[in-house]
Formats: C-alpha cells, sequence, structure tokens
C-alpha cells in the first residue's frame, strides 16, 4: 500500500524515505519568497524570518504533486490530508482522483487534524502495512483515529490571531499590553480554529487544555503530542505539567512545519490527542 501525507504532518521528506511515505511539500510565501518546507527552508530558520513587519502565508500541496502521487501506482494507495476547512487539499486531492480513468484504489481520508495527529496517521498506516495488514482494515482503522483527535493550540501572539480574524484590533492591542495567552480550539466538526478563552500564564492555559482532554476521557488508548514552532524547552514543560495528570499516556514533542508556523506564530504551542490504533 502507498501512503501519502504532506509536511503539515512535521514529517520531512527524509522521513519519508525511511518509514516509505510520500510526503508531499506545503509551501509558505513571505513577501515576494515562496519556500518549501524542509526542502527551501527550516523551522528554525523560518522563525528567523518572522521577527519583521510581513506576514507569512501557506499554500497546499501544488495539483501537480498530488498527480505525479497518483500516476504510475495501481497498487492500494492512502492519501491523508490536512483536515477539510483548514486547507482545501482534501476538496484539491478528490477533485485529481476523480480526474483519472482508474481511481478506485486511491482512497482519500480526511485526517480532520494537522501536526501530531496527521503524523501518528501517515506513521502508524505504514507500520500496518510493514505488518501485513490488509488494506481494508488499515483505512478502517485510520478513519477511526481521524474521528477521536482533538487539538488546541496556544498563539501566544495575538498579531497572528488578528491576521485571522478570529479577534478585531481592539482586543489584540489590549491582550497584547497585558500578556494574555489566548487559547483556542477545533470546533466540533474539525473545520475551523475557534476562540475557547484566555489566561494570564502558561500554566493555567495549560491546565484549562488538560480539563478539556479529561472531559473527552483520554487516557492509556490516547496519544498526546505537543508541538512548538522555536521554543522546545517550552514545549518540554508542558509535556511535563501534562504527564502528571496523564502519567500513563503516551505523549510527543515534535517541531511544527513552517507552513503551520505560519497560522500560529513563532511562540505557539499546539497540544493535540488522538486514539491510538
Amino acid at each position: 500500500m502507498k501512503i501519502i501525507t504532506n509536511t503539515a504532518s512535521s514529517l520531512t521528506q527524509s522521513d519519508g524515505e525511511r518509514l516509505g511515505i510520500t510526503v508531499l511539500p506545503v509551501s509558505v510565501s513571505l513577501g515576494s519568497n515562496s519556500m518549501r518546507d524542509y526542502i527551501d527552508i527550516t523551522p528554525d530558520k523560518f522563525v528567523e524570518l518572522l521577527h519583521g513587519d510581513e506576514m507569512p502565508v501557506s499554500s497546499q500541496p501544488s495539483v501537480g504533486d498530488i498527480m505525479s502521487a497518483f500516476e504510475n501506482t495501481e497498487e492500494d494507495t492512502l492519501m491523508l490530508t490536512v483536515a477539510d476547512g483548514l486547507s482545501g487539499e482534501y476538496m484539491t486531492a478528490m477533485g485529481v482522483r476523480n480526474s483519472l480513468d482508474r481511481k478506485e484504489h486511491i482512497h482519500i481520508i480526511n485526517s480532520r487534524s494537522l501536526a501530531g495527529p496527521l503524523r501518528y496517521m501517515a506513521v502508524r498506516a505504514a507500520q500496518l502495512r510493514d505488518e501485513g495488514i490488509s488494506p481494508k482494515e488499515i483505512l478502517d482503522r485510520i478513519r477511526s483515529c481521524a474521528s477521536s483527535n482533538v487539538s488546541f493550540v496556544i498563539p501566544a501572539d495575538f498579531n497572528y490571531l488578528k491576521k485571522s480574524g478570529r479577534i478585531n484590533n481592539m482586543t489584540s492591542m489590549i491582550g497584547g499590553a497585558l500578556h494574555l495567552l489566548p487559547v483556542l480550539t477545533q470546533s466540533e466538526d474539525h473545520k475551523r480554529i475557534s476562540f475557547m478563552t484566555i489566561r494570564r500564564t502558561w500554566k493555567t492555559a495549560v491546565a484549562t487544555i488538560i480539563s478539556s482532554l479529561k472531559s473527552i476521557g483520554v487516557d492509556s488508548r490516547y496519544l498526546i503530542t505537543v508541538a512548538y514552532a522555536e521554543d522546545r524547552d517550552l514545549a518540554c514543560r508542558v509535556v511535563k505539567q501534562i504527564r502528571e495528570s496523564f502519567p500513563e499516556t503516551q505523549t510527543e514533542i515534535l517541531q511544527l512545519a513552517p507552513s503551520l508556523i505560519t497560522h500560529g506564530g513563532p511562540g505557539c504551542i499546539v497540544v493535540q490527542t488522538v486514539h491510538t490504533v
């Protein structure tokens, strides 16, 4: 089975070669410069570029890249996309698939997420394939993952929220001046990132997320990922706080791809969970 995803999973092309996963690049633009995740720009270098006044934008994998990934293969193919609504990738991939004469073997799953859960689903699908699990069972298990994931974002920078239109200029000015921390979460349909609350400290912001994780029944059957843009030490502190409440739950730390840093900003932390299979 061929597994396809993109760099919004925080998987690099080298990771893909090692794991047997085709990883399509997502692009970021800053001013007149367009750069592909992990090919033209690394997360650390990208963060260095964000200290100016220009705000970055990202774009989904190109139609050409998706077409190339689908062509010349007659084996069962699974493509995992970023959440429909957060990106147009799912609809684009479906359009490419439907344009092909032979498409029955191509299966496109809307991950309903990005970053940690998307990475887990792609890697787990490859592991199941390598274990000899049937394509049908792999698809069933990964669809189950896609229905279970939950995401929280602490942007730490009101300017990035203002750019997205989720808060107005006055709220941005007040929040920035008081050094407050916004907490966001995915909407119930997973198509939008919605404002959740504001907290004064990282500890209380993470405590709010922990309370939400408990309310949905997160336990040892789940994976919790903490992704960061530039501050790994902060991510480690967040993981430590989470482990105190979920000592039996597997946790992982990831660095966000440049294309995802465009949305949360250089100081952001993303906490996500997915039911493992």
